[in-house]
């Protein structure tokens, strides 16, 4: 289940989820050869990357943040940056551009943060900017509950595309992180389960100031829950894929 786009157009041009998008793209590629190396990679990884074991040392802070602007490879970085390509320009048309980099990064730490409680003496490196995608994810549903989104779902060879409340996507999304990193190996490698839950909740939390200077519950009684402007109407047409019939 994948999410496409959303049906919420922004007011303003999103310069700072765009210069995000570009810095996370820039620097996966300026270490992407070191792919062929893994010995190297893990060398870089050690240095740049959040590893809770050393933070618990006293060292090596500055990972908080350099940490989200990693990636562990070409699905990693491209599934996150479509997130943000679809849920932070709407954040941030209401916060501004100096406020919604602000909240992405303090989402990003939050993020980190909570990782780190999780397992603090781990020596398995975070990188990726999800925790702080998951802020914006977190901010987007306080504000913007029933926006549609427009979902891709793949069952083995059906697949097919639909609109669904955001509440839907990101209470199911935020929900499979809670619940698998309850089952998760925090020693092992894998998916950082409590980034993702910690820098959701974070970006619930950080976008408050937000949600009451738009006028709180009376900002959601006067919408109902939608975004506060026309939304945007896509056109589903079928394909012209020739039907090739069976011989009897």
């Amino acid at each position: 289940m994948f999410p496409l786009r959303d049906h919420n157009p922004s007011g303003r041009t999103p310069y700072v989820t765009w210069a995000l998008i570009a810095v996370n793209v820039a620097v996966f590629l300026s270490y992407s050869q070191l792919f062929t190396d893994p010995a190297a990679l893990n060398s870089f990884f050690a240095r740049y990357a959040l590893i809770p074991a050393r933070l618990s040392a006293g060292d090596g802070y500055l990972t908080v943040l350099t940490s989200m602007f990693l990636h562990g490879g070409i699905m990693h970085l491209g599934g996150n940056m479509l997130f943000l390509w679809i849920f932070g320009d709407n954040m941030e048309d209401e916060m501004g551009h100096g406020g919604f980099l602000l909240f992405y990064l303090l989402s990003g730490i939050g993020a980190a943060l909570a990782q780190f409680a999780a397992a603090p003496g781990s020596m398995v490196p975070m990188v990726g900017a999800s925790g702080a995608i998951a802020g914006v994810m977190g901010g987007y549903l306080l504000l913007f509950p029933k926006a549609r989104v427009d979902i891709l779902f793949i069952f083995i060879v059906f697949f097919r595309i639909f609109p669904v409340p955001a509440w839907v996507m990101l209470g199911i999304w935020f929900g499979l992180q809670f619940f698998n990193g309850i089952g998760a190996d925090l020693n092992a490698g894998g998916v950082a389960y409590w980034a993702h839950a910690g820098g959701f909740i974070a970006g619930l939390l950080l976008a408050l100031p937000t949600f009451r200077r738009l006028g709180g519950i009376a900002f959601w009684n006067r919408t109902h829950g939608h975004p506060d402007h026309p939304a945007a109407q896509y056109r589903f047409s079928r394909s012209n894929v020739p039907v090739v019939r069976r011989r009897r």
